[in-house]
């Protein structure tokens, strides 16, 4: 390759970039311990519009947690299958076997893209007998697995909500296949039910709660933007180490790269574009601290003083050998 061409072929490969104005530079591929990928998002800007206003990455003291808000609370996010399309909420105010608690109503937003898994849920301490909990005349109670409330009323957690210890389950109440009411609730308020426990699993201690899995799964549904290809371009961005976001007020798909950058389709040609600058620059130490004005005046520079000799002399003088 002729030297002359080289500052030319980076600035073709520039202008394929743009600077990264409406997706939040904050952009990550992890929250806390999980992974974030596509249609998730760490704030705004950042995976789906449709997804951002439901679950983000809320910075704590000690760690990062990834939040899921609707119209009844925020719920952490323990873990996600991008596999299944589905993730886990452990809402703060759940109960489990060694921790038994008063509850408000669990709820999603009709408007949002989750929907309610295959937990079953174990309601306690209801006011009335679980025989008269009904939606539409409907009993929600499954009597068949009545044994589950007298393993849970067999916790000493169950003396935190004013029962004493084997306590009779016709106060507890085992909803499963569990739905949300037309408020899109769990309305525990309606039912008169101090609590709940979410159960995902039984595993292989089916009489012991103790060792059960608890958490509420949420299944999530995805192609909103088909026509901006984001589907399809995701993959290709990530497998490239970009973060798949958004533009506003188009919300047309950007691949958000590092250094604050980001592309229509993924992050080679940026790549490709540090490693030659990283490579030629005498002070790569300073490359973090260039803007985006700096960054592409840099190749516009090179440009020129690949035909004049002069600025090829000022440019090594400064300390840049280009």
């Amino acid at each position: 390759m002729e030297p002359a061409l080289l500052p030319f072929i980076i600035l073709a490969l520039l202008l394929h970039l743009r600077p990264a104005e409406s997706p939040n530079p904050a952009c990550r591929n992890a929250c806390g311990s999980l992974t974030v990928k596509y249609p998730f998002g760490t704030g705004y800007g950042c995976g789906s519009p449709r997804f951002h206003p439901y679950v983000t990455c809320v910075h704590g003291q000690d760690d990062d947690t990834l939040v899921l808000t609707t119209h009844t609370g925020s719920y952490p996010v323990t873990s996600i299958s991008y596999t299944t399309s589905s993730l886990i909420i452990s809402p703060s105010d759940m109960s489990t076997c060694t921790s038994m608690k008063p509850s408000p109503n669990l709820g999603l937003d009709w408007s949002g893209p989750f929907e309610l898994g295959s937990s079953t849920f174990v309601l306690l301490h209801c006011k009335s007998p679980n025989t008269s909990l009904t939606i539409k005349d409907l009993s929600i109670c499954d009597h068949g697995s009545s044994n589950l409330c007298a393993s849970m009323y067999a916790c000493p957690a169950i003396l935190a909500l004013g029962l004493p210890l084997f306590s009779p389950t016709d106060t507890c109440c085992v909803y499963s296949p569990a739905n949300f009411d037309s408020k899109g609730e769990l309305d525990l308020q309606a039912w008169e039910c101090d609590g709940y426990a979410p159960v995902l699993t039984l595993g292989d201690y089916p009489t012991d709660p103790a060792r059960w899995e608890y958490g509420v799964e949420l299944k999530y549904t995805q192609g909103a933007f088909d026509s901006n290809h984001m589907d399809t371009k995701c993959p290709t961005c990530e497998n490239s180490g970009g973060v798949c976001g958004y533009d506003s007020p188009s919300l047309a798909f950007v691949c958000v790269c590092g250094g604050g950058y980001n592309t229509s389709t993924d992050c080679h040609p940026y790549n490709e574009v540090q490693g030659i600058i990283w490579s030629s620059a005498s002070f790569p130490s300073r490359m973090d601290r260039w803007s985006n004005l700096g960054y592409s005046g840099l190749v516009l520079f090179a440009a020129a003083c690949s035909m004049n000799q002069s600025l090829r002399r000022f440019f090594f003088h400064v300390g840049i050998n280009s």
